[in-house]
């Protein structure tokens, strides 16, 4: 994996694949540093709303204004409305995405608002969403909100 942080967020999707969620990781980076890491934690927790970016935001606690500003969001898989709701009330400017082919977030609108959105298309985060998929569509649509 030639970047870490994303590496970091693949970690993260696999020990939340481990523990019986969906496989999707998320850190929070912030001058060159992992500040935060989180997985989805939808099923582990019975949330309705820790998806991986989420817990990772959870995850950092509270921060100032300043601090988010110069955050770049690393999730494995393409941010989903609420979470990308998330980044930007945070005013979070950059987010690298590690695929988005299995789900495609409002990644367009995200970059409307000013937020750089760089996506990867990373062969092991596609992976893990497709095996996740085909083994488990029942968490998979509750997850994004289908039947």
């Amino acid at each position: 994996m030639s970047d870490p942080f994303l590496g970091a967020a693949i970690d993260e999707a696999i020990a939340g694949r481990d523990a019986g969620g969906i496989p999707i990781g998320s850190v929070l980076v912030v001058d060159g540093a992992i500040l935060s890491r989180g997985h989805n934690q939808r099923v582990q927790q019975g949330s309705a709303v820790l998806h991986a970016e989420m817990a990772c935001l959870e995850n950092a606690g509270r921060l100032a204004a300043s601090v988010y500003r110069r955050a770049t969001l690393y999730s494995t898989l393409s941010p989903c409305d609420m979470c990308s709701g998330a980044i930007l009330l945070y005013d979070i400017p950059h987010v690298v995405v590690g695929e988005d082919r299995t789900f495609q977030g409002p990644t367009s609108y995200l970059r409307s608002r000013g937020v750089t959105v760089e996506i990867v298309d990373d062969p092991i985060c596609v992976d893990l969403m497709e095996t996740f998929i085909a083994t488990r569509p029942d968490l998979w649509n509750e997850d994004i909100g289908q039947e």
